[in-house]
């Protein structure tokens, strides 16, 4: 009797240490499959603000608040932009002080928590940059996408993504680069951003689903007149216009692709943005397996958009050693392995989604070499 007691304890145990498992495999891959737009990923540290004067912002110290380049600095209520370091500013040792450029809205006191975002812009074309827009909806197969469309003279348009973390905000931060050399432009949501229809199962599909959405944009555009596209996406919104360039009925449309941060190796980024959320690593695996079941994530099924064997058009890829969560180590491998269509331009010291922000300048000459020979 006492053996049977024991076996049926043991057993019930090791269920409960099961069911225990997969339950924190489940809710470490929430870390991607939930990642909500317009917030921080949990690669990204939260900051304080100590103090705040003419022109400057004095924040925690740390490897973010001390990136150079311009970036956003959200925060509850709050959005600001600063610029780079500056190292002559006085400051206790735990401290930095940047250049404060503006306060978009809101207020910043000392003690507030920020960090710091690409997303420069918040509003619109109109509001941000005085561009004039249409809003419009593009017909997707779950419902109207909202999306910003710049009308402009030439027969290539340029349909712009976001990706992880960020919102249709993103691209405003090229798109004055991009309207005043005249190219259409067609800023689009996908399944899931506010004001589009949600996903089925309400998760991110990390582009395995969301990169319909991009071909419903494609084919907007067709019908609307553009004889050219290129797809210029961030993190997942790379991945999605990957996906479209393989799969589209329209891909012979598809004259270049620009991929910012583009999510190769889905496990990878899954296990990255888990292990911030401080999983341990025994069950980092759990997290993986979990995504798979939730989702139908497989990496047979995305190892496609890493081979560059299906590509038949202009790349270039921004990407960074910096990047901790989509590994540069996939763009440096995609670009090596066809040099004579994929062009990789290097951003040093850029967390996700932000080489833009490292140095906006070097960026957008290489956008101008690229974009010239596909006007």
């Amino acid at each position: 009797m006492r053996t049977v007691k024991a076996m049926s304890a043991a057993v019930t145990a090791a269920l409960a240490a099961g069911a225990a498992s997969v339950a924190a495999g489940r809710l470490a891959s929430d870390a991607a499959l939930k990642a909500p737009a317009g917030r921080p990923l949990p690669t990204e540290p939260r900051l304080t603000v100590h103090s705040t004067a003419a022109g400057q912002i004095t924040l925690t110290r740390d490897l973010a608040s001390l990136r150079p380049g311009t970036y956003g600095l959200a925060g509850d209520g709050s959005h600001a932009v600063v610029g780079p370091v500056l190292p002559d500013a006085p400051h206790l040792p735990d401290t930095v002080v940047r250049r404060l450029e503006r306060v978009t809205h809101g207020l910043l006191h000392p003690r507030d928590k920020v960090w710091l975002t690409p997303n420069l812009y918040v509003g619109n074309p109109r509001t941000a940059l005085g561009l004039h827009h249409r809003d419009i909806e593009v017909p997707g197969e779950l419902g109207p996408l909202p999306a910003w469309y710049l009308p402009e003279v030439r027969a290539t348009w340029v349909i712009t993504v976001h990706g992880l973390g960020t919102t249709r905000e993103l691209p405003l931060n090229v798109m004055g680069f991009l309207h005043h050399r005249h190219f259409p432009v067609l800023d689009v949501t996908y399944r899931g951003d506010p004001g589009a229809p949600r996903s089925p199962d309400g998760l991110n599909h990390l582009g395995r689903t969301e990169w319909r959405d991009l071909d419903a944009a494609l084919r907007h555009a067709v019908e609307q007149g553009a004889e050219r596209v290129v797809l210029y996406g961030w993190s997942v919104g790379a991945t999605m216009a990957l996906q479209t360039a393989l799969h589209s009925d329209l891909r012979d449309r598809v004259s270049g692709l620009i991929l910012d941060s583009p999510v190769l190796d889905w496990e990878a980024t899954l296990r990255a943005l888990a292990k911030a959320r401080h999983t341990p690593g025994p069950l980092l695996p759990l997290a993986v397996r979990a995504a798979q079941g939730r989702t139908g994530l497989y990496s047979d099924r995305l190892a496609e958009i890493a081979d560059p064997a299906g590509l038949t058009m202009p790349t270039l890829i921004f990407h960074g050693p910096g990047d901790e969560v989509a590994p540069w180590r996939f763009s440096r491998r995609l670009a090596e392995r066809r040099p004579n269509l994929i062009a990789l331009h290097t951003v040093p010291d850029a967390p996700h989604s932000a080489m833009w922000n490292a140095d906006p300048k070097s960026y957008e000459e290489a956008l101008r070499r690229f974009l010239t020979p596909l006007m």
